[in-house]
C-alpha cells in the first residue's frame, strides 16, 4: 500500500493566555478551527483543542479497525458508534488519557467475542498505536441488541 500524508496548519497570534490561533486541514474537508487556551483548558466556547482534534482521530480510527476486524472475522457491524474523551492535564502540562467508549449491533455475534474484537481492534488501530506508552487509554465496549 501507499504511504498518505495528511497535514494541518496552524496559524497563531498574540501570547499563549490571551492569543488565538486557526487551524487549517488540507483536505478541504471541514472548514478552519478556532482554538485557544481557554478553549482547551477551561471552555471550549465554539472552539477547539489539540485534545478534541487528537479525540476526533482517535475515535474514527478505532470505529475502522474495529469495523475491519469484525467484518474479517465474519461479523459485519450493523452500526458501531465510538467516542474518544482525551483529558489533558494543565497542571502536567500533557495529556494523561483518551478514553474510548464502544457501542456496537453486531448481529450473531455474542459479547465474549465482541470484547476479543475489542482488543485486537485496539492493539491494531494506528492512532492506538501513536498514542501507546504515553497515556492510559481504557476501552468500556458493550454490545447492544
Amino acid at each position: 500500500m501507499a504511504t498518505a500524508e495528511r497535514t494541518a496548519t496552524t496559524t497563531w497570534e498574540g501570547d499563549l493566555r490571551e492569543g488565538r490561533g486557526t487551524v487549517t486541514v488540507t483536505s478541504g474537508a471541514v472548514g478552519d478551527f478556532p482554538v485557544t487556551w481557554a478553549s482547551r483548558t477551561e471552555r471550549s466556547e465554539g472552539k477547539t483543542s489539540p485534545e478534541e482534534l487528537i479525540a476526533a482521530a482517535h475515535s474514527s480510527c478505532f470505529s475502522m479497525a474495529l469495523s475491519n476486524v469484525l467484518a474479517e472475522g465474519g461479523h459485519p457491524a450493523e452500526s458501531l458508534d465510538v467516542s474518544s474523551t482525551v483529558t489533558f492535564d494543565s497542571g502536567q502540562g500533557k495529556v494523561t488519557e483518551s478514553r474510548i467508549t464502544v457501542r456496537g449491533r453486531v448481529p450473531g455475534m455474542d459479547d465474549a467475542a465482541f470484547q476479543e474484537a475489542v482488543r485486537t481492534a485496539e492493539q491494531g488501530c494506528p492512532v492506538s498505536n501513536a498514542l501507546r506508552g504515553n497515556l492510559e487509554m481504557p476501552v468500556d465496549a458493550s454490545l447492544e441488541s
